[in-house]
């Protein structure tokens, strides 16, 4: 499959999976598997036909991993950014002391305002790397980084996730947390 292709077949099942299920005769479970099969058949239904390798080889390629399998390799799923209701069942974990957002410029005002908030989705993602939020903001023009004191968050006793594709997940990040990104800040682990 080349990389077009890819990057086209990605973005469906990313919206299939976490935003309109039920537009391909779609059920996913509480925690937002769907079975292989019924993916492929609504796909086709809907005059996308996709084979089982490709399916596979989208989920392999994913450069995001946005996708996982079952233990058995029967079922699939987004690894988060759902707006449908799913529980994903992931255990609280303890985040790096610095995490990072990326966005863009035309938000910072209401960022500053109220913080970061989920939005449409589950919760605010958060990346672990400057590079990871730097690709994450500039989906939507020129990205701006800001850094997000995780460490006085869990002190807080905010509650961290991370999805199987190394997202960190949290419900909310108050202003008061948030500091624009600044060369160091990485090496030294200061806000």
């Amino acid at each position: 499959m080349d990389d077009a292709r890819l990057i086209k077949t990605s973005k469906r099942l990313s919206y299939h999976l976490r935003h309109a299920p039920g537009e391909i005769g779609l059920e996913p479970d509480a925690a937002g598997w769907v079975g292989v099969s019924e993916l492929l058949a609504g796909l086709a239904g809907a005059g996308r036909n996709l084979s089982r390798a490709d399916l596979d080889e989208v989920v392999a390629r994913n450069d995001k991993r946005r996708f996982e399998f079952d233990v058995s390799g029967t079922r699939i799923r987004a690894s988060q950014g759902h707006s449908i209701d799913v529980e994903l069942d992931y255990q609280v974990s303890v985040a790096p002391d610095l995490l990072y957002h990326g966005t863009v410029a035309s938000v910072l005002g209401l960022i500053h305002a109220e913080g970061l908030k989920p939005m449409r989705r589950h919760a605010v993602h958060l990346s672990a790397s400057y590079e990871t939020a730097v690709r994450v903001g500039a989906r939507r023009g020129k990205p701006v980084v800001l850094t997000v004191d995780a460490a006085a968050m869990q002190r807080d006793g905010y509650e961290f996730h991370v999805s199987t594709n190394g997202v960190w997940l949290v419900a909310a990040v108050p202003p008061a947390y948030l500091a624009p990104f600044t060369a160091g800040q990485e090496a030294s682990g200061t806000v």
